[in-house]
């Protein structure tokens, strides 16, 4: 594509930006198109101060040097004061009505998208950073937000002025006029060369790099204690310090190879016009018949010219804000294109609360491999089905189904005979309770987080949620108890307490299906013991009677009495059955619990004491067999060698 053919095309893309810009504002559109239209007037009406001038020029010339005979120079200046008077208040009252349409594009910019993330699938934020997303709902809306109230009205201005500037250039002496119009023609020339091309390229890949920036700086920041645990600096966030390494390049490569030469000439023509008009004024004077009238206009054009920056820098400023306001609201359009969670028109009930995956393909978008390939197993109704397998092999995929984060691409996930999709969101919702691998308790007392997930609590349902998972211990250590702030401003809580407060949340939902997604992955080993009694509690209901539980975990010993357990690898089921009957097999699961096994039984000695633990891990034998008198082992040593340490 040709400069010429991509400067077209990103005008016309300019100009539908601004119509779908204007589809936010609704009914308001209109007072857009008036303010514009009254600042259009205004350039027009600003216009009359310097004819008032070239008057008084023209009258004060004629009558020379009897300058008290031009009686009409007074009239003349109220009527360029009324003029100046009457272009700022028509400009401010088209500011008015654009900054009125403006606000309320942005507002509802801002409310469509924050509207459509709370309907978005959930695990459109697993792919899409916190901190892009602030930067499209809140700083995109920000910028449409200027364009519309200050640069579409003075865009409009500029084209007025530019159109009016061109009349009055040929009004008085064209040849006068052809001579400024010389300097408006190369700084526009200039401003193409600059913001066509190229340019609109360059302003797609600074929004791109802005974006890229915000997103790893919120990265870099909640990353701050790790860095300073390790005594690093900013390099030490590679992906931080290449996204600013990439917008500073950007921004120096656009400033000073492609706009340096172009920008400094348009510079200097645009308030250089002197050196355009003087040696057109030199070879026309002398031919002139009416030289006091010549040398009136030439007064004028010299003054006028001063007009000629302003105009020219206006537009530069409009090319720039239509480029920065096409990609914004591209990329909220982005966010409302986001996939969402419907509801059918005729909702289902399921009966019973049985999970089944029924040949289920899943694809992540813009991956070329599906994430679950043709996946079938059930969970019955009130049974623990564990999901294990090694890392990337599909078993939050498959968990994030259930509760629909993502939708099935094939097959499909039925949850007591009906498929989710076909259940009511908020049903769905209100019968799957969640405990995830990392939690963030909100800003709010220990009690608020626990009544997140059933607001109309009492609090002495809140209160046994926490003793039934195991919070105790917590309560007591806090200065108010469950009343006690967390978060910021408040007690920080380790990340097995968090989890333990979590898993108290689950238990006040009351839900008949629980997920649980590495529930135990950042759990110390006292806390580790507590969360397994909670999460004891948790697999039963307020009633005593068994929930159904979908399970994932890297710690093998948290799913050794599950009533089932599937082996997931590659996105396929690998095997299922108990624990007994997968160490039978001596397939995947029975290779993974012989390495957990020797994981867990992993220890550093010192140079005194040399040995094999036992297996039950309760003490270090020194030979074999064990002269302790210990149940679990055996006359064998356990086939493991333990590093010294001296």
């Amino acid at each position: 594509m040709s400069d010429s053919q991509a400067t077209k095309a990103s005008g016309a893309r300019d100009k539908g930006a601004v119509r779908r810009l204007l589809a936010f504002a609704g009914p308001r559109r209109a007072l857009t198109y008036l303010g514009c239209a009254l600042s259009a007037v205004s350039m027009l009406v600003g216009f009359g101060p310097y004819v008032c001038v070239w008057l008084v020029a023209r009258d004060l010339i004629a009558v020379a040097p009897d300058w008290g005979a031009a009686t009409g120079i007074a009239a003349y200046g109220w009527w360029a004061f009324g003029l100046a008077a009457a272009s700022i208040l028509t400009y401010f009252a088209g500011l008015m009505c654009t900054h009125l349409a403006a606000f309320r594009c942005a507002s509802n910019m801002r409310k469509r998208t924050t509207d459509h993330l709370m309907h978005a699938s959930l695990g459109y934020f697993d792919t899409h950073a916190s901190g892009a997303l602030r930067r499209v709902v809140d700083g995109c809306a920000a910028e449409t937000e200027g364009l519309l109230a200050h640069k579409l009205p003075d865009t409009a201005g500029s084209i007025a002025m530019i159109v009016g500037m061109l009349v009055l250039f040929f009004v008085f002496d064209w040849r006068l006029g052809l001579a400024c119009l010389v300097a408006v023609v190369i700084s526009l020339g200039c401003m193409f060369y600059m913001m066509g091309g190229r340019g609109m390229d360059f302003m797609t890949r600074y929004m791109e790099s802005l974006v890229k920036m915000n997103k790893t700086g919120t990265e870099y920041v909640r990353g701050i204690p790790v860095v300073k645990v390790f005594q690093q600096t900013v390099y030490s966030f590679r992906a931080f310090h290449d996204a600013i390494e990439e917008f500073t390049r950007l921004a120096q490569d656009y400033a000073v190879k492609w706009c340096q030469t172009p920008q400094s000439l348009s510079l200097t023509i645009i308030n250089g016009v002197a050196i355009f008009l003087v040696p057109a004024a030199i070879l026309v004077a002398p031919g002139e018949g009416d030289f006091a009238r010549f040398l009136a206009n030439f007064a004028f054009y010299a003054i006028f010219s001063a007009v000629i920056p302003t105009a020219m820098t206006r537009v530069m400023f409009m090319s720039e804000a239509f480029q920065s306001a096409a990609d914004a609201v591209s990329r909220v359009e982005e966010v409302l294109a986001a996939p969402v969670i419907s509801a059918p028109a005729a909702p289902r009930t399921p009966a019973g609360n049985a999970i089944c995956f029924e040949d289920v393909t899943f694809t992540y978008e813009g991956a070329d491999a599906p994430a679950l390939d043709h996946v079938s197993f059930e969970v019955p109704a009130g049974a623990t089905v564990a999901l294990v397998g090694p890392s990337g092999g599909g078993k939050t995929t498959a968990a994030s189904l259930v509760p629909r984060f993502w939708d099935v691409t094939a097959g499909r996930v039925t949850l007591g005979g009906v498929d989710v999709r076909e259940m009511d969101p908020h049903d769905l919702m209100d019968r799957v309770a969640f405990v995830f691998q990392a939690n963030r308790p909100f800003r709010q007392t220990i009690l608020e987080n626990v009544r997140a997930a059933r607001p109309e609590a009492t609090r002495e349902e809140a209160l046994a949620a926490l003793e039934a998972a195991q919070c105790a211990d917590i309560l007591e250590k806090l200065p108010q108890g469950a009343d006690t702030l967390v978060g910021t401003g408040g007690t920080h809580l380790s990340g097995g307490e968090v989890q333990r407060l979590m898993i108290a949340r689950a238990i006040l939902k009351d839900a008949p299906v629980v997920v649980l997604d590495e529930a135990t992955a950042f759990a110390d080993p006292e806390n580790e013991v507590k969360i397994q009694a909670a999460f004891r509690r948790l697999a039963r209901g307020r009633d005593g009677s068994p929930r159904t539980v979908l399970m994932i975990a890297h710690r093998l010993s948290t799913v050794r009495n599950a009533d089932k357990i599937v082996v997931l690898d590659a996105g396929h089921v690998a095997e299922q059955g108990t624990h007994d009957e997968l160490l039978a097999a001596g397939g995947l699961y029975a290779r993974m619990w012989v390495d957990y096994e020797k994981s867990v039984s992993w220890r550093i000695t010192s140079g005194e004491t040399k040995g094999t633990p036992c297996k039950g891990d309760s003490h270090f034998r020194t030979s074999s067999p064990c002269e302790s008198d210990c149940p679990l082992c055996t006359k064998e040593p356990v086939p493991f060698v333990s590093p010294e340490v001296e």
